[in-house]
């Protein structure tokens, strides 16, 4: 996980990634293109990431008249990593009152999740 910003549920999707951009900005010099769902393609979100980043926001849709369950290209990477995070307690319920505290109860799980793999012998 590169960046990771924790908001209310009253936030749209569209509105929290200018967070997630702007931490991205930070610490990501090599990045050149975000891949995300068709929420994310609103409100001019893919021009503000080209002006203030220089990176291309590539919004992977759903395919025309296709009706039910599709796998999405790039959308396994993102479910992938809830699958992972799910795993942890601290993230099967919000208890967290603070977001910050939420961001970096998410950190430490990719962190342990990380050593884990890293560890010789681990399966």
């Amino acid at each position: 996980v590169l960046a990771v910003a924790v908001h209310a549920a009253s936030v749209q999707d569209h509105q929290g990634a200018r967070r997630v951009v702007a931490k991205l900005k930070e610490k990501s010099k090599r990045l050149k293109v975000i891949f995300a769902d068709s929420a994310y393609g609103r409100n001019k979100l893919s021009e503000w990431i080209r002006t203030m980043c220089g990176w291309m926001l590539q919004t992977v849709l759903r395919p025309v008249g296709v009706k039910g369950f599709v796998v999405m290209p790039k959308r396994w990477i993102v479910e992938r990593t809830f699958g992972w995070l799910g795993r942890y307690r601290c993230h099967s319920k919000d208890y967290q009152r603070d977001p910050a505290t939420g961001e970096a109860l998410i950190q430490i799980s990719m962190i342990h999740l990380m050593l884990r793999r890293l560890t010789p012998g681990h399966t």
